[in-house]
């Protein structure tokens, strides 16, 4: 009985070793090449569970699991030369899929990372053929997605080669290197100095023409304002005349006290002048008299015969005032 029960047992080990196997699953993501002493027999490329010879350690069938989706490929820092002959550095990404898995096990036996090694090389030259024929400033306008789409089509019959398909090539940056950036900044520079010059330049003309502006209408108002003032000084001295003048036909007297009172004060002002005036000089009158009568001067008496001279009196002598 014990013996029975081992061989069941044995039979039971074959059979599930034999089941394991021979059956293979294959996801939505993926898709499988039966391979049959080295040899592709078969593809499948729909998701399900699948059944092949038993015995793979004896390369009787194997199974070669390869991605059904779409893989992402980046290369970075490829140094490019332009049409105008600075160098750049441009990131780049592939979006690719295996289409063919037979074609793709016979060119790299099936092998992702050897797949983009080679798609690294026809991706570099495509990168610099695309930009030696264009610009640094192509890679910034709308000329970019054309540039992108003419990388993409290079690699395509390259890329078929190999059992792929070019899904999308995409360029994340094009900058200028180390030396190329320096130059371009100090280009940058002294164009924006130059600039400023010219601005301030054009301040300057500016500011000569509102000052010359400003300098003549200051002119143009001082002389018309001297030209009022001095229509309106003759015109008050007009009005002046004319009160002088009412003022003495109605009271001829105290017209003549008034213009010697300002007289007074003008000659007789502390400024340090000094005047020589007779005592009845007609500038008195009115010191000697208030109604501003003449004083009446008596004449010198004569002399005898051969007597000397008698001095003046001090009446009728010059006086000096300070």
């Amino acid at each position: 009985m014990s013996n029975r029960l081992a061989a069941i047992l044995v039979v039971l080990a074959v059979i599930a070793f034999l089941v394991y196997s021979s059956v293979f699953v294959v996801n939505e993501r993926q898709q499988a090449i039966v391979l049959r002493f080295g040899e592709i027999v078969d593809v499948k490329t729909e998701p399900g569970i699948y059944v092949k010879a038993p015995f793979g350690f004896l390369d009787a069938d194997n199974v070669q699991i390869l991605e059904d989706r779409v893989l992402r490929f980046d290369l970075d820092n490829i140094r490019v030369q332009v049409s105008g002959g600075k160098f750049y550095e441009v990131d780049a990404f592939i979006a690719y899929r295996i289409s063919d898995p037979r074609v793709f096990r016979s060119a790299v036996s099936g092998s992702v990372p050897l797949a983009e090694q080679r798609l690294r090389t026809r991706l570099d030259a495509a990168l610099r053929r695309v930009y030696g024929l264009r610009g640094f400033e192509a890679a910034l306008s709308e000329e970019r997605a054309s540039m992108m789409r003419e990388v993409r089509d290079q690699l395509r019959p390259d890329a078929t080669s190999l059992g792929l398909q070019i899904e999308d090539v995409r360029i994340r940056r094009t900058d200028l290197t180390a030396e190329v950036s320096q130059q371009t900044f100090d280009r940058m520079k002294a164009e924006r100095l130059a600039e400023a010059e010219r601005l301030r330049a054009r301040g300057r003309e500016a500011a000569q023409r509102i000052r010359a502006r400003a300098d003549r209408e200051v002119v143009e108002t001082v002389a018309a304002a001297r030209k009022d003032s001095e229509i309106l000084r003759g015109e008050g001295e007009a009005t002046r005349s004319a009160a002088f003048a009412e003022a003495f036909q109605r009271d001829p007297n105290f017209f003549e006290f008034y213009r010697s009172m300002s007289a007074y004060i003008s000659g007789l002002n502390s400024n340090g002048t000094t005047m020589v005036l007779t005592p009845d000089s007609e500038f008195f009158r009115y010191f000697n008299d208030a109604m501003g009568a003449a004083r009446p001067v008596a004449p010198p008496a004569a002399a005898p015969a051969g007597a000397p001279a008698a001095p003046a009196s001090p009446d009728s002598s010059t006086g000096a005032i300070q």
